[in-house]
């Protein structure tokens, strides 16, 4: 069986490390367009603060790891056509030729590409995107050059967020600007947004939000030396954009359908509209288990469980459907951890999900624990049903400490679609060193539920 994915990153790993350890006989072969297979964009905030110092090494694998197991990766090798009839499929290798291969099932994994802003005076240099191995590169360069002083981040969202710090703790003067009129707007509700925002301007970041950009502008003509808004000017030796992204499906449109924005459709198991024809990744729209409707989502973890679904269910006829995704991320910035899942306001109201939510503040531990042995506050968001109580959404958030354990079991308790009610009588363990007696998310649910104080 010929199996062959397009794109190797998480979601064409996954598929292709499942297919290669669970099945004899097939015959995996990867084609990827650049020439740096599976470099981990997620991962270039860490390389560019030198926590991680060979950029070699910040990507899921190497060629050589899914050799080892009878694969094949083609890098510098571009799809550009597809026969569904024939089952066929034709790309540019790395010596520039055109090759025709033939495939049993095929499995798009074509990710998306950072959005660029058509704006006056885009063509300038020093206009930077922050995805994937070169950028990473020029970044880097970028953030060790002396000359660089002033560093404009268009975008408040998770990319904008990790350029923020790395260049901030690099001891440049940091601008963030973004038309919505708060950071982090679409992952978080505005009372945690307020915290970063505080904690940004403390660490000398300028954030200039509910501002539209209005274009580039340059001293020399050649380099970009200032951003302009509809409301001032901010000084720019550099500007990143961090704008969103956009499906790398333009390609594709006479092969399989794809929504008005270019998002590839699939059926509930995750096949497009052509026989043989899988997708996954960013490129798709995958169920949305809280907003029970199709969403866009681009994260790692939902490419890799919607890859795994389907090397498992590629060879079946009587497949159970791909149960959905939660959306579950989560960031630090200067200090601050958050973890976020399902849904808040900013996207219910988008998916036009009725929500409730409350916010639960309090310490993580009992109040006789100081905070020179780890105390300290913790800070639960709970977005729910009105009407049955059905958790949707939450975040939690917290300074110096791991908020590792909640964001997972707030991921959880969404995509189970648990009750305020089970949260709030769940039997988490109590010991003085972790936690409360009652835990942060039993409190958090109690609130909303309206039940009495817990002040131990």
């Amino acid at each position: 069986m010929r199996i062959a994915i397009i794109g190797a990153s998480h979601g064409g790993h996954e598929a292709a490390l499942e297919l290669l350890t669970q099945n004899k006989d097939v015959e995996v072969t990867i084609y990827e367009a650049s020439d740096f297979i599976s470099f981990m964009s997620c991962g270039m905030q860490l390389y560019l603060m030198n926590k991680v110092e060979d950029d070699t090494t910040v990507r899921n694998f190497k060629a050589a790891d899914l050799e080892k197991l009878g694969g094949k990766v083609l890098a510098n090798s571009e799809v550009t056509a597809i026969d569904a009839d024939q089952h066929q499929l034709t790309f540019t290798d790395h010596d520039g030729n055109k090759q025709v291969d033939d495939y049993d099932k095929l499995i798009l994994s074509v990710g998306v590409s950072p959005v660029q802003l058509n704006l006056p005076g885009k063509q300038l240099n020093n206009i930077y995107l922050m995805r994937g191995h070169d950028w990473a590169l020029a970044l880097k360069k970028k953030l060790e050059d002396p000359t660089v002083k002033d560093v404009v981040v268009v975008g408040a969202g998770y990319i904008g967020i990790e350029a923020i710090e790395a260049f901030a703790k690099a001891g440049k003067h940091v601008t963030v600007l973004d038309l919505q009129d708060r950071v982090l707007a679409s992952y978080l509700d505005a009372d945690m947004t307020e915290l970063i925002t505080k904690e940004l301007i403390a660490n000398n970041v300028t954030v200039a939000v509910g501002e539209q950009l209005v274009e580039y502008r340059s001293d020399d003509g050649q380099n970009v030396s200032a951003v302009k808004t509809d409301q001032g000017s901010y000084p720019a030796d550099l500007v990143i954009e961090g704008v969103g992204v956009k499906p790398n499906t333009a390609w594709l449109s006479d092969v399989v359908a794809l929504d008005e924005r270019g998002w590839i459709k699939t059926d509930k198991y995750l096949r497009t509209n052509q026989a043989d024809i899988f997708a996954i990744g960013d490129a798709i729209l995958p169920y949305n288990i809280p907003a029970k409707k199709p969403l866009p989502v681009a994260l790692a973890t939902t490419a890799r469980r919607e890859a795994q679904y389907v090397a498992q269910t590629i060879f079946s006829n009587n497949i159970r459907p791909f149960r959905g995704i939660v959306g579950s991320s989560a960031l630090e910035i200067f200090g601050y951890s958050f973890a976020t899942a399902g849904l808040n306001e900013a996207t219910a109201k988008r998916a036009n999900v009725a929500i409730e939510s409350i916010t639960y503040t309090d310490t993580r531990q009992p109040a006789f624990v100081p905070a020179e042995a780890g105390n300290g506050d913790v800070i639960i968001r709970l977005a729910f049903d009105p009407l049955t109580h059905v958790i949707l959404g939450g975040a939690v958030m917290a300074k110096n400490h791991d908020i590792t354990p909640h964001g997972n079991t707030l991921a959880l308790a969404i995509m189970q679609r648990l009750t305020l009610e089970d949260l709030a009588e769940a039997d988490f363990f109590f010991q003085p060193g972790f936690d409360r007696q009652w835990s942060s998310l039993n409190l958090a649910a109690q609130k909303a539920l309206g039940y009495a104080p817990f002040t131990k």
